[in-house]
């Protein structure tokens, strides 16, 4: 090997050690999203309504239960009015369900703490997971709703199951709503809102792209896990018939690392359209 060759084959090799320790080093850096979203026909009672989301958390080998312990903390500093948990709490082991469960379990919102189930959830323990979940007061909306109430409104909330490994059943998550109910959703993987068509659905929050975790310039994300490519890979999107908000989630998958895409818990403000 030439002096030249050796030279450009070390500065190489040490920009890409440089790159991988700053995008493992990103994907340990919880971030805050805010953001304010206009909901159409949305009660007088809920503008304003503070809904905090955590998907993707993936407790396992490599996201431990202390940095889950400050995703709950940056959560309820937000002092939200409501919070969404949107599935793949573990990233495959069903060991580690209990656990994150109990960091879950210390989140606090006046109108309460709702869940669904990930695709990586159902693959590791469904069952497992519904029963922690239930161990821990939280309610699990899969395929089903309940009424909220704030300043004299209501608004149903409801979950769909995951369209990777679950059932959704968007008919029965709506069953009980009145044709002129306001209603907004959960689900795991946002693929599911480009067929989603009922009009009482004004909102639909998602977690399970992570944004691609890598965002590279003038190139893009390259992998993003989605029917539909690009455009549910993060933040706020026109489905067909509704909107829709995807989040970065909190977690990363193998390999631990997040590039121009970091981590996050988000908060998103209700406001009448």
């Amino acid at each position: 090997m030439t002096r030249r060759k050796f030279i450009a084959t070390a500065s190489g090799a040490l920009a890409a050690a440089g790159l991988g320790g700053y995008s493992y080093w990103e994907s340990g850096e919880l971030e805050s999203r805010m953001l304010g979203v206009p909901v159409e026909g949305l009660p007088a009672g809920f503008d304003g309504c503070r809904i905090a989301l955590l998907a993707d958390l993936h407790h396992g080998w490599f996201i431990s239960r202390a940095y889950l312990a400050g995703a709950v903390r940056l959560a309820n500093s937000f002092e939200p009015d409501l919070i969404f948990l949107l599935g793949d709490y573990v990233d495959s082991n069903a060991a580690y369900i209990a656990p994150v469960m109990e960091e879950l379990a210390n989140l606090r919102a006046p109108l309460g703490v709702f869940a669904v189930q990930g695709n990586r959830d159902i693959r590791a323990n469904r069952i497992l997971t519904a029963k922690e979940l239930a161990r821990q007061k939280i309610p699990e909306l899969t395929n089903a709703g309940c009424w909220i109430e704030r300043n004299g409104s209501r608004v149903w909330i409801c979950g769909f199951d995951d369209s990777t490994r679950g059932h959704p059943d968007v008919a029965a998550a709506l069953s009980l709503a009145p044709h002129d109910a306001v209603a907004i959703a959960m689900t795991h993987n946002p693929d599911l809102t480009q067929s989603l068509d009922d009009p009482r659905v004004r909102l639909v929050c998602c977690g399970h792209t992570h944004g691609g975790q890598v965002d590279l310039p003038f190139i893009g994300r390259p992998f993003v896990p989605s029917a539909y490519g690009q455009k549910y890979a993060l933040g706020l999107v026109q489905a067909p018939h509704t909107k829709t908000f995807v989040t970065t989630g909190v977690g990363s998958i193998f390999p631990p690392l997040r590039f121009r895409c970091p981590p996050e818990v988000a908060l998103l403000t209700l406001v009448k359209a």
